[in-house]
Formats: structure tokens, C-alpha cells, sequence
């Protein structure tokens, strides 16, 4: 089988799926370390491929904008898509595959055949972004029996995302360790975040302040959406649960999720 591979100085990407299916089988006992991402990539994700450059003889990183999470059009249209400049970031990181499907390929039955959960998806993030979860928890599953890694990392920013993958993971029987890493914070406390790079500088001092109410666990939940309120954040919930305080609010046409352990 004759490859159609660009190499990017020592990292191989991978855009067609039979590809990679036909590189996969070559890998035998080296250990892969995965990083699913929609691109757009930041510090967050490169700590990810850090740890699992640490821990793994191979790591693999995806970056697929994956539309059936979008629960509106318009915020699928607008998520930032700086793939040249992704690449050279893992170029420089010395990232050894970087898979780039589209959508037809990732989803030839038309998004026909789902993956759901039906408790802790219908809460908190589910509950505002209706079909979120059954989109995410899709393609994870996709993507995690593609890659047939020892190990993927994710955020814990996602912390709901976290829960729902490790708990399908363990429903499906699906070999992949699902490691938690910690949430990289800019100096002023603000989550790393894709969306972050929509913020206007009077909109990212916003975030910021609407990081440090949250990580402030000396005020109850309604003092934090009353601090909220009052800079004309708009609030989807304030909430604790699962041993976290999570809040998920709209700075203007932006919405940005966080949370920290309590």
C-alpha cells in the first residue's frame, strides 16, 4: 500500500483513516500515549502531550473540529482553526503522529450510529448544550478505537467531558487508560482555553475576573453569580457537584466553562 504521508521534519501526518489503520498494525509493543483535540492548540494541550511524551514510547495527537458537538451552527463556524500553526507547534514538540481526518471520513454513516449517556450527560453542560454529549462522546469513542492507545489524556477543565469519557470507557470495555491532568492557568488564573483566543482585551479581563470569583471559595455560589451579574456576565449555571464548583458563563458572544476542586 502506497502511503500518501506529508513529513513534517521527524512527525508524520496522517489525514486519510486507512492510513493510519495501515501504520497502526506496524506498531507492536511501543507504547502510545494519545491527545484528542479540535486544534487551536495552546499550552493546555501541549502539557498533554508532555505527559505523554513522558509516559509513552510513541504519542499521537488528533486534531478534528468535530461538528456533531455543536449545538449551534454559528459556534461551530466560529471555532478558531489555525491548523499551519498547529502543526508547527507539534512539529516543534517532536510529536511522532498527528491525525487529521474530515468529516466524511469520520463519520461515513452520516452520524447514523450514536454513542449516549443518559444521567450525567442530561445536567449542568448537558443540559444547556442539548446533543453535546452524544456528539463528544461519539467521536471519542471513534477516535479511541482508532488510535488503540495505552493511554489518552485530557483536561480536567472539561471535568463533566472527563466523567463521561471515563465512565464510557469503562461501560464499552475500551482498553485505553483515561488519564486526568490538571487545568493550565495563565499567571492571572485564567483557563487555557481555545475560545480564549476570541476575547477582545476588555473581554479577557472579564474572564479573568470571572475565573478568580469562581476559584473564591470564601463566597457562596449566589455571591458568585451576584459578583457575575453585576459585570454583565451572563451566567448558564453556577453549580457544585462532584467535589467541584463549575460555572459556565457568556462574555458577550464567548462562552467559557471552568471549575476548581472544593
Amino acid at each position: 500500500m502506497k502511503l500518501n504521508l506529508e513529513v513534517f521534519l521527524a512527525m508524520k501526518i496522517v489525514t486519510e483513516i486507512k492510513e493510519w489503520q495501515f501504520l497502526r498494525k506496524k506498531i507492536n509493543s511501543q507504547t502510545i500515549g494519545f491527545i484528542p483535540t479540535m486544534g487551536n492548540l495552546h499550552a493546555g494541550h501541549l502539557s498533554l502531550c508532555e505527559r505523554s511524551q513522558q509516559e509513552n514510547a510513541l504519542t499521537v495527537v488528533s486534531i478534528f473540529i468535530n461538528p456533531t458537538q455543536f449545538n449551534q451552527a454559528q459556534d461551530f463556524q466560529s471555532y478558531p482553526r489555525t491548523l499551519e500553526q498547529d502543526k508547527q507547534l507539534l512539529a516543534d514538540k517532536k510529536i511522532d503522529y498527528v491525525l487529521i481526518p474530515n468529516a466524511a471520513a469520520m463519520y461515513p454513516e452520516n452520524f447514523e450510529i450514536q454513542v449516549d449517556e443518559t444521567l450525567l450527560s442530561q445536567k449542568l453542560e448537558g443540559e444547556c448544550r442539548p446533543g453535546h454529549f452524544k456528539g463528544m462522546l461519539s467521536v471519542v469513542t471513534k477516535l479511541l478505537c482508532l488510535v488503540q492507545a495505552d493511554a489518552a489524556y485530557f483536561g480536567e477543565k472539561d471535568f463533566q467531558q472527563l466523567l463521561l469519557i471515563k465512565k464510557m470507557v469503562a461501560a464499552l470495555f475500551i482498553p485505553t487508560k483515561i488519564i486526568a491532568c490538571e487545568t493550565i492557568r495563565t499567571a492571572e488564573g485564567l483557563a487555557l482555553s481555545s475560545r480564549n483566543s476570541r476575547l477582545n482585551q476588555q473581554q479577557k479581563e472579564k474572564a479573568i475576573q470571572f475565573a478568580n470569583i469562581l476559584a473564591n471559595k470564601h463566597y457562596s455560589l449566589a455571591e458568585v453569580k451576584q459578583k457575575l451579574t453585576a459585570l454583565n456576565i451572563s451566567i448558564d449555571y453556577i453549580a457544585e457537584e462532584w467535589q467541584r464548583r463549575l460555572g459556565a458563563v457568556w462574555i458577550d458572544d464567548v462562552r467559557l466553562i471552568d471549575n476548581i476542586p472544593i
